[in-house]
């Protein structure tokens, strides 16, 4: 396939799913085999083009972010707890990325592990909202501590591939009493400093690559996956707060079941 078509698809894949508890790299992934091209080539790519998705919500959330930079420059406790809260949660997947980088590589390399994990995950989905009454109204900045930082642990699990970051910090925020607009929000605001972490690092441990244009995937292809990946999370991103507030995360759920058990059914065939 075209470098250029192959760029475009994985945009959309990426801009898609980052946001949504359905697992961009697993789709990025699965995308590989049913695509058809070597995963292993666009691995930068497919971690570079994540840093758009994090531009569209610094653009969807400019007003939040405004006022809490300037909220914490006057000293405001929201404002510095809404810092803290998405620092503090950051750092155990920080943590985690940094130790076990070698054994995280080696999931993402296997398809198999994804399909099973979007199957258990979506059951998990499924159990968790029956499970979940009582939630409270309070927003990122009211967040206690201790709160953020074992949200932020949930993230931890989201190494392996198909387990979607999102999902479980959004699922672990709603076990924990939070309301769903705050659970997808906090989610958000954590990909941050995430995203920006794991692109920075690529970049830097393939900067040479990069500046030689080495290989058949270079700037070009990156610079079109991530217009697209940029413009497809600024919808995705709108339509998501709206659509969970009013219907929950089943629907994701069932679509999560049934590409894990497609996706098994063709890595089995094939």
């Amino acid at each position: 396939m075209d470098t250029t078509i192959t760029a475009i698809l994985l945009g959309i894949v990426e801009g898609l799913t980052e946001f949504l508890p359905v697992s961009s790299t697993g789709h990025l992934i699965l995308a590989s085999e049913l695509f058809g091209y070597d995963a292993k080539t666009w691995e930068v790519f497919n971690v570079v083009i994540q840093l758009p998705a994090v531009l569209a919500v610094v653009v969807l959330y400019w007003r939040t972010f405004t006022d809490v930079a300037l909220g914490a420059l006057r000293g405001s406790r929201d404002s510095i707890a809404f810092v803290r809260n998405v620092v503090a949660a950051f750092i155990p997947a920080a943590i985690v990325g940094v130790l076990f980088k070698s054994r995280i590589d080696v999931l993402l390399e296997n398809p198999l592990v994804v399909c099973v994990a979007l199957i258990v995950g979506g059951l998990a989905i499924v159990l968790i909202e029956r499970m979940v009454s009582h939630q409270s109204y309070r927003t990122v900045g009211q967040m206690p501590l201790g709160q953020a930082i074992r949200i932020g642990m949930m993230q931890c699990i989201a190494v392996i591939p198909g387990v979607s970051r999102s999902g479980a910090t959004i699922m672990g925020a709603l076990v924990m009493g939070e309301n769903r607009k705050t659970a997808a929000e906090f989610s958000f605001f954590l990909a941050v400093p995430t995203m920006l972490g794991a692109t920075a690092k690529q970049l830097w441990d393939h900067r040479h690559e990069l500046a030689a244009g080495a290989g058949p995937v270079g700037m070009k292809e990156i610079a079109i996956g991530s217009v697209v990946s940029f413009l497809v999370s600024l919808v995705v991103i709108k339509f998501f707060i709206g659509y969970v507030s009013r219907r929950g995360f089943t629907p994701f759920a069932v679509y999560r079941i049934v590409l894990g058990a497609a996706g098994l059914a063709w890595l089995l065939w094939i």
